[in-house]
C-alpha cells in the first residue's frame, strides 16, 4: 500500500491505496461542525483512522477542515462527491482521500488530478471494466447490499482479479465479516458505529467502543 500522507505531492491515475488502512471507514453524515473533531478523535483511538465525511450537509465541509487541522492522526476524506467543484471544495478544506457514489468522465478526471486516494463507486461490470481501462483499480461498490452484496462481488473476482473493493451501502456488523472475507474487498463503509442516539447525546466514548469493534473484524 502506498503512503497515503504522500499523496498529494505524488499524484499518480489510480492514486495512492486507502484500502488498507482499517477495515472499516466510517462513513459520517455531520450535522453540527463542532461534532467533527471529538467524533474523529473517538474512530481514532478506537482504530478507525480513515474517516469519510459526506457533502450532504451544510456542516461537511468546516468538519473536515476542522479535523484536518486538529486531528493530524486521522485521515479524514470526503464523500458523496458528484462534481468536479465539489472535489476542489474537499481539497480545500483538507480532504486526504474522496469518493463517490458513482462517476462521470468529468468527476473521474478531477478525482484523477486531485493526486490524492480516490474510490470511485460501480455497481455493474461494465463500470468497473471501463474503470480498470482508465487505470483506477479501487473502487467503491455502492449500494453494495442492493447492487448483490457478496455473491456479486466474489463473482467479480475471478474474472477481473485486478479490482478491489470497498462495499458501502446496508452494510452492518453482522455482514461485514462476509464481505472482508472476499479476496477483492481491502474495506467495507459503514454506519453502525455512529448510532444516532450516541451521536445525538456526544457520547464518544461510546463511538470509540464501537469502532474498536469495528477495527476487530480484521483480525
Amino acid at each position: 500500500m502506498s503512503d497515503v500522507t504522500s499523496a498529494a505531492s505524488s499524484p499518480a491515475p489510480a492514486g495512492p491505496s486507502v484500502l488498507g488502512l482499517a477495515p472499516v471507514i466510517p462513513v459520517v453524515v455531520l450535522h453540527d461542525a463542532a461534532d467533527a473533531v471529538p467524533l474523529a478523535r473517538a474512530l481514532v483511538a478506537g482504530g478507525l483512522p480513515a474517516i469519510e465525511v459526506t457533502l450532504r450537509t451544510p456542516a461537511a465541509l468546516d468538519g473536515i477542515r476542522a479535523v484536518a487541522e486538529e486531528v493530524p492522526e486521522a485521515v479524514i476524506g470526503a464523500g458523496t462527491l458528484l462534481s468536479p467543484g465539489q472535489v476542489e471544495s474537499a481539497l480545500v478544506a483538507g480532504a486526504r482521500f474522496l469518493v463517490s457514489p458513482g462517476w462521470s468522465p468529468r468527476l473521474l478526471g478531477a478525482m484523477k488530478d486531485s493526486g490524492v486516494p480516490f474510490l470511485p463507486g460501480v455497481s455493474t461490470v461494465s463500470e468497473v471494466v471501463t474503470l480498470l481501462d482508465e487505470g483506477v483499480t479501487e473502487m467503491k461498490f455502492f449500494p453494495a447490499e442492493a447492487a448483490g452484496g457478496t455473491p456479486y462481488l466474489h463473482s467479480l473476482a475471478s474474472p477481473l482479479p485486478r479490482a478491489r473493493f470497498c462495499p458501502t451501502g446496508g452494510i452492518g456488523r453482522e455482514s461485514a465479516p462476509s464481505y472482508l472475507a472476499l479476496p477483492n474487498v481491502g474495506c467495507v463503509g459503514g454506519t453502525w458505529m455512529l448510532p444516532a442516539d450516541a451521536l445525538a447525546a456526544k457520547d464518544w466514548d461510546r463511538v470509540r467502543q464501537l469502532a474498536q469493534e469495528a477495527a476487530a473484524l480484521a483480525a
